[in-house]
């Protein structure tokens, strides 16, 4: 069931330009609440605009279908571990920052200088513009929105990788089998990620195939391998909150708990660069093993937006 809710044009103007002038969608919401709009449907609205320009979509003019509220996102116990450092395979690893909703935590000391920089070389030869899967296509393509290069390792592709691998598995608390293999990203200097979900939504044929194989993403770890002239953030417009890439560092957030509802408060963007050049390494974690398209035996291969 859903209701179709109508609003005035000057509204969608007034969120046109408030998003695009970088306003955070919460603020947006506290603002409509405050005018005495129904708190589910000032966030509904919002959310819509949000990812309409995510996806490159025209935002609605004056009416949206709103979907029946699905049941509240249930907080569990974290994936990750508590306290103010964790262990991981070979390393210890401080605890910078944390917020309990969405489940978030920068950590430091990740990766090494070295580390860093041996991931840059490996993955520079193989850098290709980045895409998105259609949401309703489901066909990888190339968009104004994704201005980065990337590419993918396969899991424990060599010795090195697979120490990675084991790293970060330890740290997101989960079977190294659940890793999709790490995403090496290079955004150059006016190059930025529109927000958007790491989840996987179930709009069209690759999506939902990868979840009847794997299982929903539950977690992202996103390492920063170098240190940022200006610019690059990750934003995390629901919460008002953005860290700064530091070389060696992470942000690590969870998005699915056991229920297999997705948390929307993870919506998250990578700021435009101002200066220089941003490269980060991405590990998404599945429900259960990743068993990637071709391993599977089907054509094509899952594009991600993480």
């Amino acid at each position: 069931m859903s209701t179709v809710v109508r609003f005035s044009p000057d509204l969608s103007a007034w969120l046109t330009q408030n998003l695009a002038q970088g306003q955070a969608p919460a603020e947006l919401v506290r603002i409509m609440i405050e005018e005495r709009m129904d708190p589910r449907v000032a966030r509904a609205i919002v959310d819509a605009f949000v990812l309409a320009r995510a996806q490159g979509r025209p935002e609605p003019l004056d009416s949206l279908e709103i979907e029946d509220a699905p049941p509240e996102y249930v907080y569990e116990t974290p994936r990750l571990g508590a306290g103010p450092q964790l262990i991981a395979s070979d390393r210890i690893v401080p605890v910078l920052l944390r917020t309990a909703q969405p489940v978030l935590a920068v950590l430091g000391n990740v990766l090494s200088a070295d580390e860093c920089a041996q991931l840059i070389e490996l993955a520079r030869p193989r850098l290709q513009p980045s895409t998105i899967v259609n949401p309703y296509s489901g066909e990888n393509v190339v968009v104004p929105e994704r201005t980065s290069f990337g590419m993918f390792f396969r899991l424990q592709e060599n010795a090195f990788i697979a120490r990675l691998d084991a790293r970060v598995s330890m740290l997101m608390n989960l079977p190294l089998e659940n890793g999709e293999g790490f995403q090496v990203l290079r955004y150059p200097t006016g190059a930025e990620t529109t927000p958007h979900f790491d989840f996987l939504q179930p709009t069209n044929e690759a999506n939902r195939a990868s979840i009847a194989r794997s299982g929903q993403r539950v977690s992202t770890l996103i390492a920063y391998l170098n240190d940022v002239d200006g610019g690059g953030e990750t934003a995390f417009p629901k919460l008002g909150l953005t860290v700064t890439p530091q070389r060696g560092n992470a942000v690590y957030f969870e998005y699915t708990n056991s229920r297999s509802q997705v948390d929307h408060a993870s919506l998250h963007a990578g700021n435009r660069v101002l200066r220089g050049e941003k490269w980060v390494a991405t590990k998404w974690m599945r429900q259960r093993r990743f068993v990637s398209a071709n391993e599977a035996g089907s054509e094509g291969m899952l594009s991600t937006d993480g």
